[in-house]
């Protein structure tokens, strides 16, 4: 009796070691878009700006560069920051998601901090650091303004790459392993020089918050289309060759042109909405 005690218990270890072992191999949340995305969003967005804002920003060209992947980085040192950069839309319903409340307050009242946590915390960091933002130019805070100018555009860029809305975000649930790095970095790296990108010039925003929140539904929509287009763009091939990102280009093309164009012209209208609120303070050379 004890023998068969015992080897029931080695099951159960030998059980809970490779559901752990599995855990470990799961692959974490993507992070959306590539380097080379955020700094040709974070470009873009300095050319929409109106010329009383322009100067600062293209002052701290290099600045903003630099820094906005530090919250990609900060995710990536501290796992917990990650739910900063994606929203799970599928775990509250269909689309368009109405059953997720988009004050921050009131979603914590209907599923708790912890379900809103697991699932992604996006368009309420957006809100956030638009807030940090304007709160920093109105202090004349210069050298943390633009700390959170970089923040935030990296925030609000994620909000338009559909692999940031969805807990499919690397096509693991899919079969399409790797697609979000895909679409959102190996496109852009090989093609961009080609974007006929056209933002649009920036608005004031009413609700940052509201606001992300629909550019995370704009993106989301686009899921299946782009998992179609890299299901048929590997057709008859052994692997992703030069082919495949041809044909994958020549299918997502648009999709990923105007995710990133509508990123810029978000970025430029959240940093002109945070002056704007501030009170138009006047602003230093960089």
């Amino acid at each position: 009796m004890r023998r068969k005690s015992l080897e029931v218990d080695r099951s159960r270890i030998r059980a809970f070691i490779a559901a752990l072992a599995l855990g470990t191999l799961l692959p974490a949340p993507a992070l959306a878009w590539g380097q080379n995305a955020h700094k040709l969003i974070v470009s873009k967005a300095i050319e929409t700006l109106p010329p009383e804002l322009r100067a600062y920003f293209e002052g701290n060209h290099a600045f903003l560069l630099q820094h906005v992947m530090d919250a990609e980085q900060t995710a990536n040192k501290t796992p917990g920051e990650r739910r900063n950069l994606y929203l799970y839309l599928e775990r509250y319903g269909r689309f368009p998601y109405e059953s997720l409340p988009r004050s921050y307050k009131a979603a914590v009242a209907k599923f708790g901090r912890a379900k809103l946590e697991a699932n992604g915390l996006l368009p309420w960091e957006v809100g956030v650091y638009s807030e940090r933002l304007t709160n920093a130019m109105k202090a004349g805070r210069w050298e943390e303004a633009r700390l959170d100018a970089a923040f935030l555009a990296a925030y609000v860029s994620q909000s338009h790459n559909p692999f940031s809305t969805t807990d499919n975000y690397d096509g693991q649930l899919t079969g399409q392993n790797g697609i979000s790095g895909r679409f959102g970095t190996m496109l852009i790296d090989r093609f961009s020089s080609f974007f006929p990108m056209r933002p649009n010039d920036p608005v004031f925003i009413e609700d940052a918050t509201d606001h992300a929140f629909e550019a995370c539904l704009s993106a989301h929509s686009w899921l299946e289309t782009i998992l179609l287009a890299d299901r048929n763009a590997r057709v008859g091939l052994p692997s992703y060759t030069d082919e495949y990102f041809d044909r994958f280009y020549n299918q997502a093309a648009a999709i990923l042109i105007r995710q990133v164009s509508d990123a810029a012209t978000d970025v430029a209208s959240y940093w002109m909405t945070a002056w704007i609120n501030a009170g138009r303070p006047a602003l230093p050379p960089r």
